[in-house]
């Protein structure tokens, strides 16, 4: 009977022993699950902290970069200077070949020549009324397109060196100004010489 009396003692100092193993891996558990969830929680608050970093706001380096942007398209874009250069272009073109005001205005002083004379004037007048009132008409308004031409034409080419500095004008602009000075050149002489009567002068009627 003694031995039974210890063994079931024996037996239950072990289930004892077991349920107080149980218990303190159970609290051991909790207090684990406890840390890590104030831990969750502290790291939860400590983040706002951390998304307001002066990298992801407002840095120098995206300010500058910004800055660069906004200058760069508010800057001269050249868009002017090249339809300057098309119009000296054009212009000197007209003054050579002529144009609509010039054909009107030699119409007009060939008209005007006929009125102010009669048949009984003598071949010299009717010629100079008729006709060389009309071509002098059409030389004029060819040297005021080539004038208008050659000032458009030198106000582009002189355009950078008052706009802004380390901006160089593009090559096709200086190209077609150039052109537009030349063209505007060999009319404005053109014309010149014909109101002068120097080139294409009157027939000589003695």
């Amino acid at each position: 009977m003694g031995t039974k009396t210890v063994d079931e003692t024996g037996v239950k100092t072990d289930e004892r022993k077991t349920d107080e193993a149980t218990e303190a891996a159970a609290s051991t558990e909790a207090a684990e699950a406890t840390e890590a969830s104030e831990a969750a929680e502290k790291a939860g608050t400590d983040t706002p902290d951390g998304t307001d970093t002066p990298d992801d706001t407002d840095t120098p380096e995206d300010a500058d970069v910004t800055g660069k942007t906004d200058g760069t398209e508010a800057g001269p874009t050249g868009v002017g200077q090249g339809a300057g250069a098309v119009v000296s272009a054009g212009l000197g073109i007209v003054s050579l070949t002529g144009s609509w005001v010039g054909t009107v205005a030699s119409a007009r002083e060939s008209l005007m020549g006929q009125l102010q004379t009669s048949s009984s004037s003598d071949v010299g007048t009717l010629i100079e009324k008729g006709y060389g009132n009309a071509w002098q008409a059409t030389a004029m308004w060819g040297g005021i397109f080539a004038l208008v031409a050659l000032i458009v034409g030198v106000v582009v080419l002189a355009r950078p060196a008052f706009g802004a500095p380390g901006r160089p004008q593009a090559p096709w602009i200086k190209s077609v100004a150039w052109a537009g000075v030349a063209l505007g050149v060999i009319g404005l002489l053109l014309a010149v010489l014909k109101y002068t009567d120097v080139l294409l002068g009157l027939p000589a009627t003695g």
